[in-house]
C-alpha cells in the first residue's frame, strides 16, 4: 500500500478487518472514544456528500478560503499517488513523521480489535486534525454518509451535496432513492445545506431527511443559480448578482459544481476576490486533467491525452458532454475498469464522443475487470476495440496510426493514479 514507515503500519491495519468496505459507525465510535474523542476538537467543518463533484466542489472551496488568507484542513479519499494526499494539515500535505505518528496511536489504542482501513485513517486524521491549528476543516465523505466513517462529527457548520447517481448499489441501495437518502445522512439538526441540482427522485428524499431534522436547504434552481458564457460564469442568490472567470477545472460539469462553491463561500460571507480565486486557483488532479508531460505524454507525440478518474454513468455523460464542447477531433479512449463498476452504462455514455478503445488491466489491482472483458462490453457497443498490455502501448499505437488524436484515459481513480505516478 505505500513505502515507508507510514506504508507498514498501513499494510498491517489492511488485515485488521477483512472486507475492505462495511459500512458501520459502531467501529470508529468506539476507537473515537479511546482516543478521548478528537471528533469533538476539529475546527469548524463542511462535510461534502454526493456521487459525483464533491471532491470538486471541495477543491474550489479550499482555494477561495486560502486565498483569503485561512487556514484550511482537509480530508479526501482515495488517494492518487500517495496516502499523505488523503489528510492536508493547514493547506500542506501531512508529513510522514506526522503520518506515522497518528497511524501508530491508532494503531496502539486500537489493540488488534476489528476496524476497517478506512475508519483506523479517519479517525487518525480527526486526530491529527484536532492537534493542529485551522480555521475551518473540508472534509470529504468516503462512501455514502449516513454510515460513513466522517460522519462522526455531530456539528458540522455547513453540508453540501453534490448531484447524486448510481453507484455502489451493493452498499448504498439499488435506487436513486435509497442511493440519495444514505448521502442526506450527513444533514444534522437546524445546519444548512448546499444542494446541487437533482433528480427528482433523489431531490425528494433528501428534502424528507432534511424536514425531519429542521435543516435549511440551499437548494440549486430555487436558492441559488449559476449559468455560464465562454469567458464567464454568472451566480446569483440573495447576496446578489455575481460575475466571476470560469472554473479552471475542465468541464462543463464544472459550472455546477463551481455554483455549489460559490454558494458556500457565499454563506460564510466571502467577497469577490476570494471567490474569483476559487474559479481560477483550484486544483483537483484526475478530473478531466490534460497531461502535460512525462513517458506518456511522449509516446503520445502530436495527440492530447486526458486523463479522468470517473467510473460511473453520470461521470461518463459529463466527460461526453465536455469532449462535445471542445473543438472537432478524432478521439480515442484507452479504458480500465473495476469489476463492480457500470462499465456498459459508462462506456455507453462515452460512444458518441469516439469509436475506438483500448482495454486494459489496471496494474496492481485484484479487482480489476480484465482488458479482454472491457474490450468485450465496447464491442457490443459498437466501438472498434482491441485488448493492450498497458497504458503507453496502446498511447504509442494510437500516435502512430491516428495522429494528432485526442486520447481518453479513464474507467478508475486507480488507474488515474497508477498513470500520475509514472508521469509526475
Amino acid at each position: 500500500m505505500g513505502n515507508g514507515d507510514s506504508g507498514r503500519i498501513l499494510d498491517r491495519l489492511k488485515s485488521l478487518y477483512p472486507k475492505s468496505i462495511d459500512l458501520t459507525l459502531g467501529r470508529p465510535k468506539r476507537l473515537l472514544a479511546e482516543l478521548d474523542h478528537p471528533e469533538r476538537k476539529l475546527p469548524p467543518v463542511i462535510h461534502f456528500a454526493g456521487t459525483n463533484g464533491k471532491g470538486s466542489i471541495l477543491a474550489m472551496v479550499r482555494a477561495g478560503m486560502e486565498a483569503a488568507s485561512l487556514d484550511v484542513h482537509t480530508y479526501i479519499s482515495p488517494h492518487l499517488t500517495k496516502f499523505h494526499e488523503r489528510i492536508r494539515l493547514a493547506g500542506e500535505l501531512i508529513e510522514e513523521n506526522d503520518l506515522v505518528a497518528v497511524l501508530a496511536e491508532c494503531e496502539r489504542i486500537n489493540s488488534g480489535k476489528p476496524i476497517s482501513l478506512f475508519e483506523i485513517t479517519t479517525c487518525a486524521a480527526f486526530l491529527a486534525f484536532s492537534r493542529n491549528r485551522a480555521d475551518a476543516l473540508l472534509l470529504e465523505v468516503g462512501l455514502g454518509g449516513r454510515l460513513d466513517a466522517t460522519n462522526v462529527v455531530d456539528q458540522p457548520e455547513l453540508t453540501v451535496i453534490s448531484p447524486v447517481s448510481l453507484d455502489h448499489q451493493e452498499h448504498l441501495g439499488e435506487s436513486l432513492g435509497e442511493i440519495a437518502a444514505e448521502k442526506a445522512g450527513i444533514l444534522k439538526p437546524k445546519v444548512p445545506c448546499v444542494v446541487c441540482r437533482q433528480d427528482p427522485e433523489a431531490l425528494r428524499q433528501i428534502a424528507k431527511v432534511a424536514d425531519l431534522l429542521g435543516a435549511p436547504l440551499l437548494l440549486q434552481d430555487r436558492d441559488w443559480t449559476v449559468e455560464s458564457s465562454e469567458f464567464q460564469i454568472i451566480h446569483r442568490s440573495p447576496e446578489g448578482k455575481l460575475i466571476l472567470p470560469r472554473p479552471s477545472l475542465i468541464g462543463t460539469h464544472q459550472v455546477e459544481n463551481a455554483g455549489a462553491a460559490i454558494t458556500v463561500l457565499r454563506h460564510f460571507g466571502f467577497g469577490r476576490d476570494a471567490i474569483a480565486s476559487a474559479m481560477t486557483d483550484a486544483v483537483w488532479p484526475a478530473r478531466m486533467q490534460l497531461l502535460r508531460e512525462g513517458p506518456l505524454v511522449d509516446a503520445a507525440r502530436s495527440s492530447e491525452i486526458w486523463l479522468d478518474g470517473g467510473h460511473n454513468p453520470a461521470a461518463g455523460h459529463a466527460v461526453a458532454s465536455t469532449f462535445r464542447s471542445m473543438p472537432d477531433r478524432a478521439t480515442q479512449i484507452i479504458c480500465g475498469m473495476l469489476g463492480n463498476k457500470d462499465i456498459r452504462s459508462f462506456l455507453g455514455a462515452l460512444r458518441a464522443v469516439a469509436d475506438r478503445l483500448y482495454g486494459i488491466t489496471i496494474p496492481g489491482e485484484p479487482a480489476a475487470l480484465p482488458a479482454a472483458n472491457v474490450a468485450q462490453v465496447a464491442r457490443e457497443l459498437g466501438f472498434e476495440a482491441e485488448v493492450s498490455p498497458d497504458v503507453e502501448h496502446a498511447a504509442r499505437k494510437i500516435a502512430s496510426e491516428v495522429p494528432d488524436s485526442r486520447i481518453l484515459i479513464c474507467g478508475s481513480l486507480y488507474l488515474a493514479g497508477s498513470v500520475l505516478r509514472e508521469n509526475l
